[in-house]
């Protein structure tokens, strides 16, 4: 196997077969929910690769990608059920697809020399995953307390439709 396509296999950016071409406009509708799924789906497959890269990674990297994980994986599910702001689908995107994966991919082409508990790279690396992770936790907070937000916005708009009005009518 050609070492590029070892890589991209790597972290989930090997091709896909295409689908057939009358199941593949039903199949991929655009939008935020065919995006999110797409973004679901490479998260699952970040997951694949660390467990693969197995050896290639010094066990505090392949803990704090975990961790990193732990994070996104509930904050996905609840981005697809209760939404996020465009701007929050984005950066969790961005997230899973490039700012993960990337420092990951060129980490593992280094020798087996670079690749050690005790290596530059390796504190590098653990530098770049500890900024990630504080990034999932703040964008996992923006989202749900947007939601909270969202929903005492919502309270108040109700308890001004249905509330009684302060308002009285004279008795006749």
């Amino acid at each position: 196997m050609p070492v590029g396509r070892f890589f991209g296999s790597l972290f989930g950016n090997a091709p896909e077969p295409e689908p057939a071409p009358e199941l593949s406009a039903a199949a991929s509708p655009s939008g935020p929910d065919a995006e999110h799924r797409e973004t679901m789906k490479s998260l699952v497959n970040l997951r694949t690769a660390v467990r693969r890269a197995g050896s290639a990674l010094p066990t505090l990297v392949s803990s704090m990608v975990r961790q990193i994980d732990d994070i996104l994986a509930p904050l996905g599910d609840y981005v697809g059920s209760h939404g996020a702001s465009t701007e929050q689908r984005v950066l969790f995107n961005a997230i899973i697809t490039n700012y993960l994966p990337t420092p990951l991919r060129a980490y593992v082409a280094l020798s087996d020399r670079e690749r050690t508990e005790t290596s530059e790279a390796t504190t590098l690396l653990v530098d770049q995953l500890t900024i990630l992770e504080g990034i999932a936790r703040d964008l996992e907070n923006q989202v749900r307390t947007g939601a909270i937000a969202e929903l005492s916005a919502h309270g108040r708009f109700l308890d001004d439709k249905f509330s009684p009005s302060s308002l009285t009518f004279g008795e006749h």
